[in-house]
């Protein structure tokens, strides 16, 4: 499931606007095909724009029939009628995923026989301390055994000691949902941490959810800013 708003705050209609030729948004929905890994994708949207740019391409795209404050809310209502297990949020604006993440996180699934594991997603070493300090960019910490403690647009840990190693992690915005904790998400209220940050993975750590962690390697763009979209043009092959 791709969730694709119109308007975005930092960056409006980004989602449409050009990439070598095709829409950010039918770049994104093409590479999340082009995987081979799901057994059906969908851009879900707001918006009679997108919709059409991807039926036009003979792609699947579903209407929300209500708004929604994120996109896992979106695709909550999208699925909540589907008979499916596993479901996972691609961001509209991630053109560059990979199948080899992809995989990492759907592996995370088939390992949790009890099905302790609420759901997963990615994160990236990031060693530039401009990357590090920018609240454009999700910061995730973990316990020993990779399971996100929180999500902050700070940079955590705070380097109150700097002569103590610590390894800074990005957190890239694509999630793999167990069904029944995505249903959970779309009934519970946003809290104050998640509202003040802006990061719905937030709500899912209050309310006691266990999210896994997947360490990737596989670094792209993700397009949040005009200057995100010209350096995905100059990388795109």
């Amino acid at each position: 499931m791709i969730p694709a708003r119109y308007q975005a705050s930092r960056f409006p209609a980004k989602l449409m606007q050009d990439l070598k030729g095709k829409p950010v948004i039918v770049r994104t929905y093409e590479a999340a095909v082009q995987t081979g890994l799901f057994d059906e994708v969908f851009v879900v949207t707001d918006n009679d724009v997108i919709y059409e740019v991807i039926t036009s391409i003979g792609g699947k795209a579903l209407r929300s029939k209500h708004h929604h404050e994120s996109g896992s809310d979106r695709i909550a209502e999208a699925v909540e009628s589907m008979d499916v297990d596993i479901v996972i949020n691609v961001q509209g604006d991630e053109p560059f995923i990979d199948k080899e993440s992809l995989t990492k996180v759907i592996e995370v699934f088939k390992s949790d026989d009890k099905k302790e594991i609420d759901l997963a997603s990615l994160m990236t070493p990031i060693s530039d301390w401009d990357e590090i300090a920018n609240p454009n960019t999700v910061k995730v910490i973990v316990d020993k055994e990779d399971f996100a403690l929180y999500f902050s647009r700070s940079p955590i840990p705070y380097p109150r000691d700097e002569e103590v190693e610590a390894t800074y992690y990005k957190h890239k915005g694509i999630y793999a949902f167990r069904k029944r904790a995505l249903m959970d998400f779309q009934r519970l209220p946003m809290r104050s941490l998640e509202a003040k940050e802006k990061i719905e993975a937030i709500r899912f750590l209050e309310y006691g959810k266990k999210i896994k962690m997947v360490e990737t390697h596989v670094t792209g763009i993700e397009i949040d800013t005009p200057e995100d979209l010209e350096r995905a043009k100059k990388a795109w092959i």
